[in-house]
């Protein structure tokens, strides 16, 4: 047998029916050896495991602790789920409305008062008849109750099962009994509740099936991002075009996009063009024109032309298929808050069950006549209203829809944790180039000395920064090249870090860079610094040219600010954060793209393993800090922050350090993804408050609280009814979220 490696693994749960479950599966998943984390999801019926383990393991696990669990691969195991879904609400629909045939009668006849009495033998007969037909209707549509009550208790466990099997399973055996030796029970007792247990069956069932289908629509977001991928592609080949299976397609190969199709896969234009539509993967509405050399992504749409690409990413690697495994990821996970819901869960049957003897136990002793009427009722009702299906669907309904949305405007969350996080942010700390501006530095200004021309000033710059790897000597180069200029060799290329390089160029000693090197190489800028700082203040980067000792001229370099930079800001500003530049560029620059946006402060001239340190330093003072970065550079600060936030397009090592990255680059994903946290939150406190509330008022007047002040008792079926509605309650709620604009408003 081979040795599993660490990895994530994605199971489907059956059997879960309360919070109760999530806990007993999760300690399950935790004892296997080699496990280093499980989390259950109540809301979708999955498990994530991170381990080295064997899936086999995790699912005999399962099993063993009296559950079924299946895994999950990949999108067919998810169609296949959520087909097992759809015919799990079929057959909750089934079970109500088999119930209710019985149950709606005996209701309406109990109401009615036209029940005949225990007393005669007609009456008997009658009740006996009853109670079979109940018991084969409580067989059919409440069968799973009582098995998976069995099933638990098997293991030294209790779930919502439970005291669903012993609130509706006491009410059948006491009115049989009372059916079958009236005499056996006080006078005042001989009453059959057969009309009860299956009202509650039906009741509770009808509540499962409309949560069942509320949890459909929570989930739509990751099924339509399931849905992108088309199942086949158009294979070119030797032979011809033929259409090929997305699982059979390896790298290399070559497909044909057609206009109006889906694009299968992640690859590389090598022949034609063509607009792309890729807003499901970054929220951005506007499609995206693609030519020879471009990248695309599987499940955008081609939108006009017809082109040929080379696969570069199949199978899990595509963009498609990590980003719905982070979504899935975040949707799992839990945060603080969700996690103290389940381990109040955990406790609440075996209270519940507490409660119920002991309220029995007091209506039996101090209690009215019928004593053993009174106790029955009041402990059956105790039992069916404090399910905690509410309180275990409280707090991952909210993430799942929450989640979703994210992903819905292209912001994908790492975890639940980072979702809650979000909301708590004081100051939002934001790097520069690629974050507030483009990140395509261009030539701005060219200001030559007395004796040169621009020409000759961009044709020895581009010489010695042809052989250097920064942002700005590209852009010096491509304006050269932009000029038709093609610029000389240079030998003995020095880059010359924080400063600038130099190199010998025609025979001719060539520096280039700021006014640091000028000074260390006593060359006096003379009128040129004054300019110089003119351009910084108009959010250029002047770099300074010297041949052979002598000052030739400045080149200035601009990085444009995003267009909708500004707009980002003020929206981020209304949320009450604080908004802080933390860049490498000269402070002047900084500080006029920093006026330019409305950024609050300015930190500039901070060496990349700084950043860190300085994101550390505002945390020291109190803040709650979110870092927004693109760079490889800006990863330790990512790392740092209370949240990181990396653009989509940024390095891939940003992106693993980030809790959240913006797949449309654009600093809207941050308030965007602030707005939707702070909502969540809401939703889920709104949840928590309602369950907690059900739940607290609920058993104190089930078992009979008001009777001494006011002879008021809650009728068990009227339990069944509100125990169904407060589940429905807490996902409708939580779906109200599915409505929500980026602007952080409900519609």
């Amino acid at each position: 047998m081979t040795t599993a490696l660490a990895a994530n693994h994605r199971l489907a749960i059956a059997g879960m029916s309360c919070a109760g479950c999530v806990n007993a599966v999760e300690n399950t998943l935790r004892q296997v050896p080699g496990v280093i984390e499980a989390t259950v999801n109540f809301a979708e019926h999955t498990a994530q495991v991170v381990g080295a383990v064997e899936t086999q393991r995790l699912i005999q696990a399962v099993k063993d602790a009296g559950y079924d669990a299946a895994e999950l691969q990949g999108p067919a195991d998810e169609f296949a789920q959520e087909a097992s879904e759809e015919k799990h609400y079929r057959r909750l629909v089934r079970n109500t409305v088999v119930a209710g045939v019985l149950a709606a009668p005996l209701m309406i006849a109990e109401m009615a008062g036209w029940l005949p009495e225990l007393d005669t033998p007609s009456g008997r007969l009658f009740w006996i008849l009853t109670g079979l037909l109940t018991l084969a209707a409580m067989g059919y549509s409440g069968g799973h109750f009582f098995v998976n009550a069995w099933k638990h208790f098997r293991h030294h466990q209790a779930n919502m099962d439970t005291l669903i099997a012993l609130g509706a399973g006491a009410a059948w055996l006491y009115s049989m009994l009372v059916a079958l030796f009236p005499d056996s029970v006080p006078s005042l007792a001989r009453h059959a509740y057969f009309e009860a247990a299956v009202t509650i069956i039906t009741l509770i069932n009808l509540g499962s099936a409309l949560e069942s289908r509320a949890r459909g629509k929570a989930s739509q977001a990751i099924k339509r991002l399931l849905g992108l991928q088309p199942k086949t592609a158009r294979v070119v080949g030797p032979d011809g075009e033929r259409d090929v299976p997305i699982e059979e397609i390896g790298l290399d190969i070559v497909i044909r996009a057609r206009p109006g199709e889906k694009i299968p896969l992640d690859g590389e234009i090598i022949e034609g063009h063509s607009t792309v539509d890729e807003s499901m993967l970054t929220g951005e509405p506007l499609p995206v024109v693609k030519q020879e050399g471009d990248p695309v992504t599987g499940g955008t749409l081609n939108k006009t032309g017809s082109f040929l690409f080379k696969t570069t990413r199949v199978g899990r690697d595509t963009a498609l298929a990590r980003i719905i495994e982070l979504v899935r990821q975040a949707q799992s996970s839990k945060p603080a808050i969700g996690r103290l819901a389940d381990r109040v869960a955990g406790v609440f049957v075996p209270s519940v069950m507490i409660i119920a003897v002991l309220t029995a136990l007091a209506w039996f002793n101090f209690g009215p006549d019928p004593r053993l009427s009174y106790m029955l009722v009041t402990a059956m009702t105790v039992l069916i209203i404090a399910c905690p299906c509410a309180l275990g669907l409280a707090t991952p309904i909210s993430i799942m829809v929450g989640v979703g949305k994210a992903a819905e405007y292209g912001v994908l969350i790492r975890n639940g944790e980072a979702l809650q996080r979000a909301g708590q942010l004081t100051t939002i700390v934001l790097d520069k180039t690629g974050t507030v501006t483009t990140g395509r530095p261009t030539v701005t200004s060219l200001v030559p000395a007395t004796g040169w021309s621009e020409v000759e000033l961009l044709r020895l710059a581009a010489a010695v920064e042809t052989g250097s790897e920064h942002p700005l000597a590209e852009a010096v180069v491509e304006a050269a090249r932009g000029r038709g200029l093609e610029p000389p060799v240079a030998h003995a290329f020095e880059a010359l870090p924080g400063q600038g390089v130099r190199a010998e160029v025609e025979g001719h000693t060539v520096l280039f860079g700021n006014r640091t090197l000028m000074e260390r190489n006593t060359i006096a800028p003379g009128s040129m610094l004054q300019t110089a700082a003119t351009l910084a203040s108009q959010a250029q980067t002047p770099m300074l040219l010297a041949v052979d000792g002598r000052i030739a001229g400045i080149v200035a370099v601009a990085d444009p600010i995003k267009p909708d930079a500004k707009e980002a800001i003020q929206r981020l500003h209304a949320q009450g954060l604080k908004l802080v530049m933390l860049t490498g560029d000269n402070r002047a620059t900084a500080q006029a793209v920093a006026a330019q946006v409305g950024i609050d402060e300015v930190v500039a001239e901070v060496l990349p393993q700084d950043k860190a340190g300085r994101v550390k330093e505002l945390q020291q003072r109190g803040q709650v800090v979110g870092m927004v970065g693109d760079g490889i550079n800006d990863a330790p600060a990512l790392a740092q922050a209370d949240v990181g936030f990396a653009i989509g397009a940024g390095a891939d090592v940003a992106i693993e350090s980030a809790d959240l990255i913006l797949m449309r680059g654009s600093l809207h994903g941050v308030a965007d993804a602030i707005g939707l946290s702070k909502a969540t939150l809401q939703n889920i406190r709104q949840n928590l408050v309602g369950a907690f509330i059900y739940n607290t008022l609920g058993i104190p007047v089930a078992a009979g609280i008001l009777y001494p002040f006011i002879h008021l008792l809650l009728n068990p079926m009227i339990a069944g009814a509100a125990m169904a509605l407060s589940s429905f309650t807490v996902v409708s709620n939580a779906n109200r979220l599915r409505w929500l604009k980026p602007g952080g408003k409900t519609a």
